[in-house]
């Protein structure tokens, strides 16, 4: 049964169509898969290299024809949905980089004549699972490892937004062998059967931490490996700053960003109370010149929520914050358009508690909250009394106060002095209800998902 998909922007508008996958062709899908990766993983992982930049390069060539399938489906203005491509061909360079880094260790033997090793294999056939807020970089984070250390790959879309996974396999064709990268496209049902499928051996899954911890245990049932990349609700300290509103443009970026649906936004403002003042008046200044618009638009700087469910969600959480006592300083309410688009003011919240859910749920959307502290003791446990611990800001230029931030602060990534947005080449990971399992979802540290470390106990003779 085909999956329409509409524009967010305009939701009369179907923009693409694509076939689910039926339930009966599982089996067929995995076992095609398992036999790619058994020819694939013969390869010398030079060799491997070399195709997968093939295969980048030709993804960046379809540049345009990827951001313009994100724009339609989930919203995101065309200028960030080149901003994704580019980033993720970034990732995915940096990472054929280390096709060619040792994959093992020399160890000396206690045993004369003994040669000691580790090495590392290929995991199997890696099912990848993927939400819809960057439906192109978070599967090249996990197709371009997975292919580069010998694996066949599996992704899933999220229903909303399956264009660019689609385009991904069928770059692939013609370039890596076939069956090698295949996109599986269908919804929650179809998602839980492949992660319990027992011809699955490990489990990239990105998205909420209800639905990770069931993929988890679903995985736990044939004892598949998991990774899971989950939620945020990440604070930047503002303690002190020499240039106020260089600090307030990184944190605005960094909050709305993709309307505000990253994971790694800034959704608190955690602000010593001296700066409380000025740091609501810019943020709301700055807020009330954001127009939300169609991501087709010339110019378009923030677009629509990707659903009605997602503009109901973060109206909900406006309203109940308002009951709770916060005070709405811009924004706060739907944008009434000719499209009936899920378009949503950008929102400043003042006058939030640590206490209010808004301060303590994950939003996703654009909404940021302003948190008033005396000292920089309250400010540390204001951060960190949170579920998630996804990733982190202090704006501070006096070095005790940064050392501690460091040194104290309960996410996976820590920003001093800039905002929350990861480099290409360096870990991504989380603590907390952020993250579960080997390897994070960027960098040096994911051959550990990605590959099964073995020991060699080598002698020439008996």
């Amino acid at each position: 049964m085909p999956i329409e998909i509409r524009n967010p922007a305009a939701p009369d508008q179907i923009v693409a169509s694509y076939n689910e996958m039926p339930m009966d062709a599982l089996d067929d899908c995995v076992g095609q898969a398992r036999q790619a990766q058994v020819d694939w993983a013969k390869k010398p992982q030079p060799e491997r290299g070399a195709l997968v930049a093939r295969y980048v390069d030709a993804l960046e060539a379809r540049t345009e024809d990827i951001a313009l399938s994100i724009t339609r489906e989930m919203g995101k203005p065309m200028a960030e949905a080149r901003g994704e491509v580019g980033k993720a061909i970034g990732e995915a360079r940096a990472c054929i980089g280390r096709a060619s880094a040792p994959i093992g260790e020399v160890f000396p033997s206690q045993i004369p004549g003994t040669v000691a090793y580790s090495t590392r294999r290929p995991r199997g056939v890696i099912l990848g699972i993927n939400p819809w807020n960057f439906p192109f970089s978070t599967p090249m984070r996990k197709a371009i490892p997975g292919l580069i250390y010998g694996n066949a790959i599996l992704l899933k879309p999220a229903s909303l937004t399956p264009g660019a996974i689609a385009l991904m396999a069928e770059i692939a064709t013609g370039i890596l062998p076939a069956k090698l990268v295949q996109a599986v496209i269908g919804g929650g049902a179809l998602g839980h059967a492949l992660t319990e499928h027992k011809g699955v051996d490990a489990v990239s899954f990105t998205g909420s931490v209800d639905v990770g911890k069931r993929v988890a245990i679903a995985a736990a049932e044939h004892l598949a490996e998991v990774s899971l990349e989950l939620g945020g609700k990440n604070p930047a300290i503002v303690n002190d700053a020499s240039d106020l509103d260089a600090a307030l443009d990184q944190i605005m970026a960094s909050a709305f960003a993709v309307c505000g649906q990253r994971c790694t936004a800034v959704s608190r403002v955690i602000v010593h109370r001296a700066l409380e003042a000025d740091v609501v008046a810019g943020l709301t200044r700055r807020a009330n010149t954001m127009e939300p618009m169609d991501g087709t638009a010339e110019g378009a700087k923030i677009g629509p929520l990707s659903s009605a469910q997602q503009l109901e969600d973060v109206d909900g959480f406006v309203a109940r914050a308002r009951s709770e006592g916060a005070t709405v300083a811009a924004g706060g309410h739907m944008l009434d358009t000719p499209s009936g688009g899920y378009f949503y003011a950008p929102t400043i919240l003042s006058g939030v508690t640590r206490d209010m859910e808004v301060a303590r749920d994950e939003v996703f959307g654009p909404v940021l909250s302003v948190i008033a502290y005396d000292t920089v003791d309250e400010a540390m446990s204001i951060a960190n009394d949170i579920a998630f611990g996804l990733s982190s800001c202090l704006y501070s230029e006096r070095t005790d106060v940064v050392e501690r931030f460091v040194a104290e602060s309960e996410s996976g990534m820590i920003h001093v002095n800039a905002g929350s947005f990861p480099e290409n080449h360096l870990p991504f990971v989380g603590v907390k209800n952020s993250a579960m399992g080997v390897g994070g979802s960027n960098g040096p540290s994911t051959i550990q998902f990605y590959t099964t470390e073995h020991t060699v106990y080598r002698r020439a003779k008996v």
